[in-house]
């Protein structure tokens, strides 16, 4: 099996409303983690993206490469900057959809009037890397769903040219184990049992070494 440069990306971003608050997700990077590791483990090289400075969980190889970021925005700008020396993008981070329109430069102050925050879209990084990839590389993404799993997670695998996608629910979320469901552009689902994410992660780069 040929050596891969995995790109992985972990955890959930921030987008500031004033200095000190922002939006975000409950996010544990543990998945990025995971994957980041199994790679590792297999023998390949990583370049890992993440908003998680301080995992429990932590990993120490001279083939890993960690990149710590806060926003939306900065993890699209070092995907971008890595993507193209990369074999395989996973993008297991929850990157937020939605920023305010406008930071405020100072912290707002508390009032009795309701406070209305506008939001614009973030970019979208795995659409981006579908559009952008070349024949050469592989990008995987991952789709939480609440409802119609299958259905939603097929439509984002095609929509945005991914090469597979691999699909869980809420329960998901900072857990340790999940049951998630994957999907290959050409294959058939794969339904994994309730399991811990090390073991989720080493099932997907195996895959990925498969697409490869």
């Amino acid at each position: 099996m040929a050596k891969l440069h995995f790109l992985i990306t972990a955890g959930g971003t921030r987008e500031y409303i004033d200095p000190v608050r922002f939006i975000s997700n409950a996010s544990s990077g543990r998945m990025g983690y995971s994957l980041a590791q199994a790679a590792v483990k297999a023998g390949h090289k990583v370049t890992l993206i993440t908003t998680i400075k301080n995992p429990r969980f932590k990993i120490k190889n001279l083939k890993l490469k960690i990149v710590e970021v806060e926003t939306a925005n900065q993890m699209f700008l070092a995907v971008r900057r890595y993507f193209r020396h990369s074999d395989c993008l996973i993008m297991a981070a929850a990157v937020s959809d939605y920023k305010p329109f406008k930071k405020s430069k100072v912290k707002i102050k508390k009032t009795n009037k309701n406070l209305i925050i506008k939001l614009k879209p973030t970019v979208d990084i795995l659409r981006w890397a579908g559009k952008n990839k070349k024949k050469n590389q592989i990008v995987v993404g991952f789709a939480l769903e609440d409802r119609n799993l299958r259905k939603n997670a097929e439509k984002k695998l095609i929509e945005k040219n991914l090469d597979m996608i691999i699909a869980n629910n809420l329960v998901a979320i900072g857990a340790e184990k999940a049951a998630v469901q994957i999907k290959a552009a050409d294959g058939r689902w794969i339904k994994m049992p309730t399991a811990g994410k090390t073991t989720i992660a080493a099932r997907i780069i195996r895959l990925a070494e498969n697409l490869y």
